[in-house]
C-alpha cells in the first residue's frame, strides 16, 4: 500500500530530524551525557581542615569541632541560603527538629549533613557526647549549572538551568551561645558609640 510506504517514510525522516536517543551517533552534536558526566570534585579545602594538628594546650582546653560538605545538591543556592541561616547557632539536636518541619526541598539534605558531621565527630574526632555538639557555621557555595532547552509555543525554545550547590557546616562541641549574632544596642549604648565615633573622628586642618 502507497500510504503505508509513505508513513514508514516519514517516520524515518523525522526520526533523523529530532534524533531520537536510539537513533543518536556517538558523534551526535546533541546530547545531555557528556554534560552530566562533567561533574567537578566539588570544593576541597573546608574539609581539610579536619586534618589540622594543633600543638598542646595547658589551661582552657580548646574545643573539638568538625568541617563537613555535601556537595551537588540538586537545588538552587539562593533557596538554599535561608535553610543555612536557619540553624546557624542552634545545637545538633535543636537543629533536626526545627529542619523536620521546613517545608522547603532543601530541609531535608540539611538536615542530613547535620547527623553525618554529628556521627564523624563520634567516630572520627573523640567527641564524648553526641548531643553536646552545636552549628558554628552553616552556609552555601555555588555548585554546577547545567543548561537545558525548554519548548515553548510557536517553535520557539527557552533556556533552562538546572542549579546545583554545596552545603557547608561546622559542628563545635559545647552548649551553643546565647546569642549567635550580635546582639541588638540599647539606646544607652548606641550613643555611647556614637560619641566614641564623633571622638575618633579625624578633622583636617586642625590643631
Amino acid at each position: 500500500d502507497n500510504t503505508l510506504l509513505m508513513k514508514l517514510l516519514m517516520n524515518r525522516v523525522v526520526r533523523s530530524l529530532l534524533k531520537i536517543p536510539g537513533y543518536v551517533s556517538p558523534r551526535a552534536p546533541i546530547h545531555c551525557s557528556a554534560a552530566l558526566g562533567n561533574y567537578n570534585t566539588g570544593p576541597r579545602k573546608f574539609e581539610e581542615h579536619n586534618k589540622t594538628i594543633f600543638p598542646p594546650e595547658e589551661g582552657v582546653i580548646r574545643p573539638a569541632y568538625v568541617c563537613h560538605v555535601k556537595k551537588h545538591i540538586r537545588y538552587s543556592p539562593t533557596k538554599m541560603w535561608y535553610v543555612a541561616c536557619l540553624v546557624r547557632g542552634m545545637s545538633v539536636d535543636e537543629a533536626v527538629r526545627q529542619l523536620s518541619f521546613v517545608l522547603k526541598k532543601g530541609a531535608k539534605d540539611v538536615k542530613e549533613a547535620i547527623l553525618e558531621a554529628q556521627k564523624m565527630a563520634i567516630e572520627e574526632h573523640n567527641v564524648e557526647f553526641r548531643s553536646n555538639l552545636w552549628v558554628a557555621e552553616s552556609f552555601v557555595g555555588k555548585g554546577k549549572y547545567f543548561k537545558g532547552i525548554r519548548r515553548h509555543g510557536r517553535k520557539r525554545m527557552g533556556e533552562v538551568e538546572y542549579k546545583h550547590c554545596h552545603y557547608f557546616v561546622r559542628l563545635e562541641e559545647g552548649p551553643p551561645p546565647e546569642t549567635y549574632y550580635p546582639a541588638a544596642l540599647n539606646p544607652q549604648q548606641q550613643l555611647d558609640k556614637w560619641m566614641e565615633q564623633m571622638r575618633r573622628r579625624r578633622i583636617t586642618g586642625s590643631l
